[in-house]
């Protein structure tokens, strides 16, 4: 019991919230990131350790940071997407993570170039959490991420690797129910709770009251966001870093059209309910839980509300409801097919939650204290093989052979989604992004993201890129991202 009791100690956020009573911004948005992106293209592989390495650097290189961007000493936290150990739609596959998941050989030569600039002073920690019912020991057994440790210590001595899983429980999960869970030990230095408040991009959102989570906990998704109380709780390694590294895989996403730098973030909370990923209910009723407002809808919404409520922490009865949630999927329709728990261009949930993410981390540190100097913030995108249709789970592969890279993610995923064939105007987290009012993040403004490339069709200001790829959309967002060019070859308006 009593490591029980510790490990439960380590998932709070144990700093007091001091950042509530310091009214002044001591940081300026200008100081986050520069627009500028860089985009070069390779092959479509990751065979070539010695072509991929050039590769990135060559990303790296054409961003001209500063000399002391990475100083000997420095704590560097690499944050991959390590979402899930296979495809949700072909779990029996072990390859098939290749669409969803950053891959090691991009992980090594990222942790390579970081281990480098520390010249044997320093740490390097390679930390996610993963999807909650993922096995971090299958992702670490797949990607030979001891292997990768071992390996890098040897070459790098004097340089501490530090590999975790920051989540603090792992769910067992038969049909989408959670049938069970075990307490992890999380992030070893903690996490914080940091009080964005009316600084919140939920303050006075309508849903707020019907605000969904995860497994079945209402209760505490709302709690954490009640006007005027927004809360976050983060763990305290990537937000104590000198250097955070995201490294991304490029992506379509259910919930906000395409996940890159900016959902990446997502994976650096311990508890995934403390995150509202979509409201409840019809658009009829207030929610964007569905794309429809009709009657069935209204009922399943009602029928679903009441089941979890009842089923929430009782795993016994959990389990006897998978049979009945698969005749209701007779009943209802699959989620293959029909629009449910905000998987559709008309979420307004889950897009504030993940620029509140970004506020924390470009405002607060990992003491919850107001930072006085900015953090270092590096994205290195995987987009050699990238992941569309039925993202972030299901991909279908996209043979993109892309590495990106830019120092503010707002500006490295407009240039992502029109690198993809998107339109980033049509999802509010990037178009919203620039619109922020209390505790901005974006110093620029859209026309000024400009794009390095080894591809002179790809090179100058981001909306005129050429030749991109047509990466297909989650259908709950098909006739509606892609851009206006696509939009016109498929009959569709603008």
């Amino acid at each position: 019991m009593r490591e029980i009791r510790g490990l439960r100690e380590r998932c709070k956020g144990n700093v007091p919230p001091l950042n509530k009573r310091i009214p002044v911004n001591t940081l300026s948005p200008s100081s986050f990131g520069a627009p500028k992106v860089s985009v070069f293209s390779g092959k479509a592989s990751y065979d070539d350790a010695n072509a991929l390495r050039q590769q990135i650097e060559d990303a790296i290189n054409a961003l001209e940071l500063s000399a002391d961007f990475i100083t000997p000493g420095d704590r560097v936290v690499i944050k991959p997407n390590w979402v899930k150990e296979h495809n949700a739609s072909k779990p029996e596959d072990e390859g098939g993570w290749l669409t969803i998941i950053t891959h090691p050989a991009v992980v090594r030569e990222v942790a390579r170039w970081a281990a480098r600039k520390l010249q044997g002073h320093g740490s390097v920690t390679l930390c996610d959490a993963p999807q909650s019912d993922s096995s971090f020991a299958t992702i670490r057994r797949l990607h030979r991420l001891d292997d990768l440790i071992t390996d890098l210590t040897k070459e790098f001595p004097g340089i501490a690797f530090l590999l975790f899983d920051m989540r603090c429980e792992e769910w067992t999960i038969d049909d989408g129910v959670t049938i069970a869970k075990r307490e992890l030990p999380s992030d070893p230095s903690g996490s914080v709770d940091i009080h964005l408040d009316a600084d919140s991009e939920f303050l006075g959102h309508p849903g707020l009251g019907k605000l969904y989570g995860a497994s079945f906990d209402f209760a505490t998704t709302n709690r954490q966001h009640t006007d005027p109380h927004h809360e976050y709780r983060i763990c305290r390694t990537p937000m104590n870093a000198d250097v955070l590294i995201n490294v991304p895989k490029l992506k379509t996403h259910k919930k906000v059209g395409l996940t890159v730098a900016l959902k990446n973030l997502v994976g650096t909370t311990p508890r995934t309910n403390w995150l509202p990923r979509h409201t409840e209910g019809t658009p009829a009723e207030g929610g964007d839980q569905f794309a429809e407002s009709t009657a069935k809808r209204a009922l399943e919404g009602t029928l679903m509300r009441t089941a979890k409520k009842i089923l929430f922490g009782r795993f016994f009865l959990s389990k006897l409801f998978v049979p009945l949630k698969k005749l209701g999927r007779v009943i209802f329709g699959d989620t293959k097919d029909v629009v449910r728990s905000g998987n559709w261009h008309g979420n307004n949930t889950a897009w504030r939650m993940i620029l509140d993410l970004h506020k924390c981390f470009f405002y607060f540190d990992g003491r919850g204290v107001r930072r006085d100097k900015p953090l270092r913030y590096l994205t290195i995108v995987d987009g050699v093989i990238g992941g569309d249709g039925d993202g972030p789970m299901s991909c279908d592969p996209v043979a993109s052979g892309v590495i990106l890279a830019g120092t503010h993610p707002v500006a490295v995923d407009c240039v992502s989604a029109q690198l993809m064939g998107l339109n980033w105007k049509k999802t509010r987290l990037l178009n919203d992004a620039f619109a922020i009012q209390r505790l901005p993040i974006t110093g620029f403004a859209p026309s000024d993201i400009n794009v390095a490339s080894n591809k002179p069709e790809w090179t100058g200001p981001f909306e005129q890129m050429k030749e991109c790829f047509e990466f297909q959309c989650h259908f709950g967002w098909s006739g509606h991202l892609e851009s206006d060019e696509r939009l016109a070859k498929m009959g569709k308006k603008a």
